[in-house]
């Protein structure tokens, strides 16, 4: 335990948008440091295969992609080193506090993303990547003419099965309540598509198959009775939690827990900025991450300079 210095602006997160403000800074000449807790790509690296990030038109592997940014990062001379932060001092110049000792940071781009929530259920874990999915937008295109599953009753839920149903030969919903929470145009595209069906008051007990998900145990939350159903593909839309605990104390978030930024992903602290997932309205996009990643290099840079 010690200290590792002074950076005019370290970065806290290794995923598309801390990488592209890793690069942005180290090109812009700045003394820059990017903290990783895991692997270098965030949750990119569960990608299969990304098809919607420009340059690819054959599509890549994420963990490919996430690879490449770190490799260009390190290029430009960008330091990286992989300990986990557990807080961040108020006073300025700030200091970062991790499990290997203290930074201290002129300007902090924080861009530690979220985490999918879970169900929790047996064989979600064995089967993720085999027929069981976060993002629909990822992953509805290799689910064409077969019969999926959604879980949730809330905007993603609901804009992920009419995402499904342009692939699918067949979407089920289901919701442990008896009415969707999403937004009521939502639920009205919803309901005119006869290819959704919605099974209330039910959750999922079980992910079934060995190799592949090949169906689902339900069970109904009002009579108890336990059923079986099909699937090939189940896309778990429950919610995020985003990676914002350690910075609660210092920064406004949403009632989600997001970081609070304005259009220059500026926080509520003077010199601390926020990109990617971890900030609220994020498009929760490899490419709108790198973007917001840019933006936040380049606002840290011109606070520095001020």
């Amino acid at each position: 335990m010690g200290s590792y210095g002074w950076y005019e602006v370290v970065i806290i997160g290794g995923g598309p948008a801390g990488l592209t403000a890793g690069l942005y800074a180290a090109r812009a000449g700045l003394k820059a440091l990017l903290l990783e807790r895991g692997l270098f790509g965030g949750q990119l690296v569960n990608a299969r295969l990304v098809e919607n990030y420009p340059g690819f038109p054959e599509g890549i592997s994420g963990a490919e992609l996430g690879e490449l940014m770190r490799q260009q990062a390190a290029k430009y001379g960008l330091e990286m080193l992989t300990v986990e932060v557990t807080g961040i001092s108020s006073g300025h110049p700030y200091q970062i506090f991790t499990t290997e000792g203290d930074i201290q940071a002129e300007s902090i781009v924080i861009a530690t993303g979220s985490e999918y929530r879970k169900l929790g259920v047996p064989g979600e874990e064995k089967l993720a990547g085999r027929g069981v999915s976060y993002c629909a937008t990822c992953d509805s295109f290799f689910f064409r003419d077969q019969e999926v599953a959604v879980v949730g009753g809330g905007d993603t839920a609901v804009t992920d099965a009419l995402e499904l149903v342009q692939h699918c030969r067949k979407v089920y919903v289901i919701h442990r309540r008896d009415q969707l929470r999403a937004a009521k145009a939502l639920q009205e595209k919803a309901f005119a598509q006869p290819k959704i069906e919605f099974l209330w008051n039910t959750v999922v007990e079980e992910a079934i198959g060995n190799d592949r998900l090949e169906g689902l145990r339900l069970r109904n939350v009002k009579s108890g009775q336990p059923s079986e159903l099909k699937v090939n593909g189940l896309f778990i839309a429950v919610g995020l939690e985003p990676n914002s605990q350690p910075f609660s104390n210092l920064l406004k978030l949403d009632q989600g827990g997001f970081i609070i930024t304005d259009e220059l992903m500026r926080t509520s602290a003077p010199g601390i900025f926020a990109a990617g997932d971890v900030r609220h309205s994020s498009a929760r996009q490899a490419i709108t991450a790198a973007g917001d990643g840019a933006v936040a290099s380049k606002s840290a840079f011109e606070y520095l300079r001020e």
